[in-house]
């Protein structure tokens, strides 16, 4: 980092200007936009999540542009694109001048993530309005800080990328063997999930999160990052704790989203709360059923997942998830199949071991310097 402190030490000595995002900035509204209007082609349609909604054959945006999400679960998120776009449920912030730099910018926005996700507003969809965001105040050192500042951040990105890139090769070769060992022929038996197994709504938790609390919220999102908490509640106040054994399944997610059918193998007693919308599944009989064999089967479930449309909101029933028929070979195979599978998963999945491990750390380190990158003495008149 001493590059970057000798040039402020040598342009700024006495401090950095903050100014207003309008003033460094155009913030302007996408144009929206339906499935049924989309003729499919290569542009990326920006509306309220972290991915493209589709792919249109025109764009609105051109050049390096910064959006933001406008509505839904993920308002308020940061995305930085080099090449046409057309921005629907979304705004964009382009840089006025050559004062600041659009990576720049964009790298600071992105520290600010959490701030831009609080400013959700409204009842029922939560919105984020540029109005919100043009008042925030923005560092804007010299242009040749900046520049060295997206030189160093954007390595870091790439070294991410690369470890990304690679932990996805190796998802994708897991999918494929677990596909194969789940894959079982017309003659092994099929059951109905109840005959099995014991499903029970999780209760909703929400309003019994305290600060210092020791049991994690199970939710989409704990279970969409391989266990990741970021919610807890006392353990005298959890309304349907998960015991060793337990299968928890998310019900409910947003069109083609990632996370609905995915599930999280319950380890030890005491330890989680299952939320709501996301469903305690109990083996009956465990010299019948092997709970981390049927966590393995359940795990984004080809009968499970196609009750996504792919335009609204998915939300499996009880029904739909007790009536799935599911294989039962043998216990012996079952335990033969999940003895392979873990070993598979943990190295994929597992977040303190292995290459999601190593990615966790560079993110963490990655933060860690663009928060302090990021961070000046403001110039004071």
């Amino acid at each position: 980092m001493s590059r970057i402190d000798d040039l402020i030490q040598e342009l700024t000595p006495t401090g950095v200007q903050y100014s207003r995002v309008d003033e460094v900035a155009v913030l302007k509204r996408g144009t929206a936009i339906t499935k049924k209007s989309v003729v499919d082609g290569p542009v990326p349609v920006i509306a309220g999540g972290r991915t493209p909604a589709y792919f249109h054959n025109e764009s609105n945006r051109a050049g390096e542009t910064v959006a933001i999400a406008g509505s839904g679960a993920y308002a308020g998120f940061v995305s930085y694109w080099s090449k046409p776009i057309y921005v629907s449920d979304a705004f964009t912030v382009v840089p006025k001048d050559d004062r600041v730099n659009a990576r720049y910018l964009y790298f600071w926005l992105q520290s600010q993530q959490e701030l831009l996700h609080s400013f959700k507003s409204g009842g029922g969809v939560p919105h984020v309005y540029p109005r919100s965001v043009s008042g925030m105040r923005i560092p804007v050192p010299h242009l040749e800080v900046q520049l060295e500042i997206v030189r160093v951040l954007d390595k870091f990105t790439q070294l991410e990328a690369e470890l990304e890139a690679e932990l996805e090769a190796r998802r994708t070769q897991y999918e494929h063997y677990r596909a194969e060992f789940l894959t079982f022929k017309e003659e092994v038996p099929r059951r109905r999930l109840d005959e099995v197994a014991v499903y029970a709504n999780g209760k909703a938790h929400e309003k019994l999160v305290v600060d210092g609390a020791e049991i994690p919220l199970v939710t989409a999102r704990f279970i969409s990052r391989n266990g990741e908490a970021n919610r807890y509640v006392p353990l005298a106040d959890v309304l349907t704790p998960g015991r060793t054994g337990d299968v928890a399944l998310v019900l409910s997610d947003l069109p083609n989203g990632r996370a609905l059918a995915r599930t999280f193998f319950v380890d030890r007693d005491d330890s989680y709360a299952i939320n709501q919308r996301v469903a305690r599944i109990t083996v009956k009989e465990t010299a019948e059923m092997n709970p981390k064999f049927l966590h393995f089967l359940l795990d984004r479930n080809r009968g499970l997942l196609k009750h996504d449309n792919g335009v609204d909101q998915t939300h499996l029933s009880k029904g739909q998830v007790t009536g799935l028929t599911i294989p039962v070979p043998s216990i012996e195979e079952q335990n033969r199949i999940v003895d392979r599978l873990e070993r598979f998963d943990g190295l994929v999945n597992d977040i303190s071991i292995g290459l999601p491990a190593e990615l966790a750390a560079r993110r963490k380190q990655y933060e860690h310097y663009r928060d302090r990158l990021l961070t000046f003495k403001e110039l004071t008149v």
